[in-house]
C-alpha cells in the first residue's frame, strides 16, 4: 500500500504508571514532531531524533513492534528496516517507535508504584538511559496502542572509571500518521469546525453544548480536559501544558439556555497531531450515527467502528459503537422507559380518535407495568360484520429493553387473508394473563356467534376459553401437538419412523369420516403402541376433523397470522407506545389496500374461493346423480355419496368442513337448475369482504408532540416492567413447522395424507 508523508510525534518529559495488569500508561510531557516517508533515510531520521532529545547517536537503538504481535521487538538499523517499518504499518493511524538511548538522565522508573492505574489517549515508548550493555530491556503493553513500532542500536559500555549510573527510563513517544488519512479526516469533520463560534453562543443544554465541543476539539485537532463540569457550568481547558485555550459556559438564569461567556481561541500547543487516540464517547458516536441509523436500522456495531475509524481516524472498542447505538435509537425513537409512562395518555387518544376501540393497560402494585390490550374499532366491526367466526390465538416474545410478550386473536377474511382483532402487550407469558386477553376479548367482541378458537392446548388457556367463552370451541393446533408428539417419542424411534407416524397423525386429523380417523390411527398403531395412546388420549375431539364439533374451516393451526407477526417482528424493539402505533399503521394501510382492491372485483366470491369452487365445478363434471323424492340424491363416482341439499349435507363431508359445496353437491345442482353460488357460506362473497374493510382506522396526529407535553403533567406513573433483555442475540420466536411434513399428495375422496383417491382404501 502506497503510504505518504509521515508525522513522527515524538514525546517526552512525561511518566509511566503500571496499570493493576502490568500495562503502563504516559502521562505529561511535551511533544516534537517529524516528517518521514519512503524517502526518508535511516541517518536522517535517526540525526534528527538524536537533535530532538540531545542524545548521542552511537548510544541510540530503534525498535518497534510488528502489527498485532506485541511480544517480538524488530530492530530497525538501516534504509530497508524504516522503509519495512513504515510499509508494515501503512493502515494504521499511528504507530509507536521505542528509542533507547545511553544519555543520562534522571528519571528513575524501578519504584514505579504497581498500584496506580492511568490512562492516556497518546502511544508511549520506553527510552532506558545508561543501561548496561547486556541489560534487559523490558517492554510492557501500553495502553490504546493497537499498532507499535521500535528502534534499537546496541549500547556502549561505560568506561571502566566512570561512575555507576542506576538505569532509568525516559518516555518518548513516536506517533506515525499517514497524511492522505489526516487529510480525509480533516475533510470529514471540516463542518464541524464552527460548531463553536464564540462568546454569546447559545446551546439548549449542556449536552448540546458538550456535543458541540467535542466535535470542535476533533475538527481543529486538540485534546482538552474539564476543570468544571455540571449541569450549570462547563470550565475547559487545552490538555497541552502552558495552552492558553480555554472555554467557560453556564446556563442563562430562568432559563435552560447554555451559553458561553467566556474563550480563549487561540492555542500555543502542537495541535491535532496530539490527538491522535482521542477517545471517543457514547454520545459523539450517537450524534454521528444517528441520521443513518434512520435509513439503516440494522446497522452492526462492527460495521459503525468501521466507518467512524475511516472517515474520523478514531478507534471504537465494539462496546463503544454498540452502546453509542443504543443511545441513537433512544434519541431517535424516544425513551423505553418514558413510553410506558405515557400509556394513560396513549390510551386515551386511541379511543378518542378511533371510537368504539378497546384500549386498556394494567400495573402491578409497584406501579410497574403488567399489560396491555389494543383492539381498534375498525378490527371489531370487521370481525362481526364480515369474517368466520374463526379466532387463532398465539403468543411471540418480544425483544425490546424491557422484553415481554404479544398476545394475539387473529381472524380470517372472505379470501382467506389474516385479519387482525385484538392483541395485547404483557410482562410475561401465563395462564393468568391470557385469561386476562380473554376477558378482554369477550368484552370487545361482544357477539351471540359461537366462536371457534384454534389455540395450543396448555391446561390454562383450555380452562380459560371455557368460563369465559360460553358455547365456544376449541380446536387444538396441528403444529404444537405435532412437535408435542415427536417430543415425546424421541429417543425411541428412528427419524424415518416417527416422520412416518406425525404423517399418519396429520391424515387422521384431516380425516373427514370417522372411519378415515380410525384407519389412520391404526397405522400408528401397527408401528407403536404407545404412540397409538399418546394420540387417542390427547382428546381428538378437540383436533380430528372427523370428531370435532365446531366450525374451523380445515385450518388446523394456531400460527395463521404470520404475516401479522412478521409486523410485529419489525417493531418489536421499538418502546411500547411507537411498537402499538406502527402496528396500527400497518393495520390501517392494510385495510385500505384491501379495500381498494375488492372495489374491482366482479365475482360474486372472493377470488380464491372463486378458484376452488370453479374446482369443485370441473369435478361434477364427471360424476352421476340419482333422483330420489325430497332433496336427498344419491351421486356415484369413484364413490357413492348422498347429498342433503336442505341441510347443506354430504356425506364426504366436505361441505360441512370447508363451508363449499364439494363436486357431488355441485353435481346436483347442475341437474336441478340450482345455482351453486346460493350453496355458499356468506363470509366467502364479495359482499362480506367489503364489510370487512369497511371501517377505517384514524391516525394518530401529532402522538409524540402532545404525548411529550402530558408526560410533563400525568399524575399517574407507570413504570418498566422488572424484565430486562438478556445479554446475547435475541432469539427469535420460530414460525410454522419446525420440521416440515410433506403434503403433496391429498386424497380428494377422504382427504387423506399421503395417497390420491385412485389407491384410496376408503370403503364407499
Amino acid at each position: 500500500m502506497a503510504v505518504g508523508n509521515i508525522i513522527a510525534i515524538c514525546q517526552s518529559g512525561g511518566e509511566f504508571v503500571t496499570d493493576k495488569d502490568g500495562s503502563l500508561s504516559y502521562t505529561g510531557g511535551d511533544a516534537h514532531a517529524i516528517d518521514i516517508d519512503k524517502e526518508t533515510r535511516f541517518n536522517e531520521f535517526k540525526l534528527e531524533i538524536a537533535e530532538m532529545w540531545s542524545c548521542s547517536i552511537g548510544t541510540m537503538s530503534i525498535k518497534y513492534f510488528l502489527p498485532g504481535n506485541r511480544k517480538t521487538l524488530i530492530t530497525v538499523s538501516n534504509d530497508k528496516d524504516l522503509k519495512r517499518m513504515i510499509n508494515f504499518h501503512g493502515d494504521s493511524v499511528t504507530v509507536d517507535v521505542y528509542i533507547i538511548t545511553g544519555d543520562t538522565v534522571t528519571h528513575d522508573v524501578s519504584n514505579m508504584p504497581a498500584s496506580r492505574s492511568s490512562r492516556t489517549t497518546f502511544s508511549e515508548a520506553v527510552v532506558m538511559a545508561d543501561a548496561p550493555v547486556d541489560a534487559p530491556v523490558d517492554v510492557m503493553d501500553v495502553v490504546d496502542a493497537p499498532n507499535i513500532a521500535t528502534l534499537d542500536v546496541p549500547i556502549a559500555p561505560a568506561a571502566a572509571d566512570a561512575p555507576m549510573v542506576t538505569p532509568i527510563a525516559i518516555p518518548v513517544s513516536v506517533s506515525i500518521f499517514s497524511n492522505s488519512n489526516h487529510e480525509k479526516n480533516h475533510k470529514d469533520s471540516k463542518s464541524w469546525e464552527n460548531a463553536i463560534t464564540g462568546v454569546d453562543q447559545r446551546f439548549t443544554s449542556v449536552h448540546e453544548f458538550r456535543d458541540a465541543l467535542h466535535k470542535y476539539s476533533i475538527a481543529h485537532g486538540f485534546a482538552y480536559r474539564f476543570k468544571k463540569n455540571d449541569p450549570h457550568r462547563v470550565t475547559v481547558m487545552c490538555k497541552a501544558e502552558d495552552c492558553p485555550w480555554r472555554i467557560h459556559a453556564s446556563r442563562l438564569s430562568t432559563t435552560q439556555l447554555f451559553c458561553i461567556k467566556r474563550m480563549t481561541p487561540a492555542h500555543t500547543c502542537e495541535g491535532g497531531v496530539v490527538t491522535a487516540g482521542y477517545r471517543a464517547t457514547r454520545s459523539w458516536v450517537a450524534s454521528i450515527i444517528k441520521e443513518k441509523l434512520k435509513d439503516s436500522p440494522n446497522y452492526k456495531p462492527k460495521d459503525i467502528a468501521k466507518d467512524i475509524r475511516r472517515e474520523y481516524g478514531i478507534q471504537l472498542k465494539y462496546s463503544q459503537a454498540w452502546r453509542g447505538k443504543e443511545i441513537a435509537k433512544e434519541q431517535l425513537q424516544g425513551s423505553y422507559k418514558d413510553a410506558y409512562n405515557q400509556l394513560p395518555f396513549f390510551c386515551q387518544k386511541i379511543r378518542e380518535t378511533n371510537p368504539g376501540s378497546f384500549a386498556a393497560f394494567a400495573t402491578k402494585e409497584d406501579s410497574s407495568f403488567h399489560r396491555l390490550f389494543v383492539s381498534f374499532n375498525a378490527s371489531l366491526s370487521g370481525f362481526q360484520q364480515g369474517c368466520r367466526p374463526l379466532l387463532f390465538l398465539d403468543s411471540m416474545p418480544l425483544n425490546a429493553k424491557y422484553q415481554g410478550t404479544l398476545l394475539a386473536a387473529t381472524a380470517m377474511d372472505g379470501d382467506d387473508g389474516v385479519f387482525p382483532v385484538a392483541f395485547a402487550v404483557v410482562d410475561i407469558e401465563t395462564d393468568d394473563n391470557w385469561h386476562w386477553f380473554l376477558q378482554e376479548l369477550k368484552s370487545a367482541v361482544s357477539t351471540s356467534r359461537s366462536i371457534t378458537f384454534v389455540a395450543d392446548r396448555q391446561k390454562g388457556l383450555s380452562e380459560s376459553l371455557a368460563e369465559i367463552f360460553e358455547n365456544a370451541y376449541h380446536g387444538y393446533c396441528l403444529r404444537y401437538l405435532s412437535e408435542k408428539l415427536k417430543k415425546d417419542l424421541k429417543g425411541q424411534f428412528s427419524h424415518e419412523v416417527i416422520r412416518l407416524m406425525v404423517a399418519d397423525f396429520y391424515s387422521a386429523a384431516y380425516a373427514p369420516r370417522l372411519e378415515g380417523f380410525q384407519r389412520y390411527s391404526e397405522s400408528i398403531k401397527s408401528i407403536s403402541l404407545e404412540a397409538y395412546n399418546w394420540v387417542i388420549q390427547s382428546a381428538p375431539e378437540h383436533w380430528a376433523n372427523a370428531l370435532f364439533g365446531g366450525a374451523r374451516y380445515d385450518h388446523m393451526a394456531a400460527n395463521f397470522g404470520e404475516m401479522f407477526y412478521s409486523w410485529v417482528s419489525e417493531a418489536n424493539d421499538l418502546p411500547i407506545t411507537q411498537m402499538v402505533d406502527v402496528i396500527r399503521g400497518k393495520m390501517m394501510e392494510l385495510i385500505y389496500t384491501r379495500r381498494v382492491e375488492s372495489n374491482q372485483w366482479l365475482t360474486r366470491l372472493t377470488p380464491s374461493m372463486e378458484e376452488k369452487l370453479q374446482h369443485e365445478t370441473l369435478k361434477a363434471r364427471s360424476l352421476k346423480v340419482l333422483f330420489s323424492p325430497g332433496s336427498r340424491f344419491e351421486v356415484r363416482g369413484d364413490s357413492i355419496e348422498e347429498v342433503d341439499i336442505d341441510h347443506w349435507d354430504c356425506s364426504c363431508k366436505g361441505w360441512q368442513i370447508t363451508g363449499l359445496p364439494c363436486s357431488h353437491a355441485i353435481a346436483v345442482f347442475e341437474c336441478t337448475g340450482r345455482n351453486s353460488y346460493d350453496y355458499c357460506s356468506r363470509y366467502f362473497t364479495t359482499e362480506s369482504y367489503r364489510l370487512t374493510y369497511t371501517e377505517s382506522i384514524h391516525p394518530l396526529s401529532n402522538i409524540d408532540r402532545l404525548m411529550l407535553k402530558e408526560l410533563a403533567d400525568t399524575k399517574v406513573t407507570v413504570t418498566p416492567p422488572p424484565t430486562r433483555r438478556p445479554p446475547g442475540r435475541p432469539k427469535n420466536k420460530q414460525t410454522g413447522l419446525k420440521e416440515v411434513v410433506k403434503r403433496q399428495l391429498q386424497c380428494s375422496r377422504c382427504k387423506g395424507i399421503g395417497h390420491n383417491k385412485k389407491t384410496c382404501k376408503e370403503s364407499s
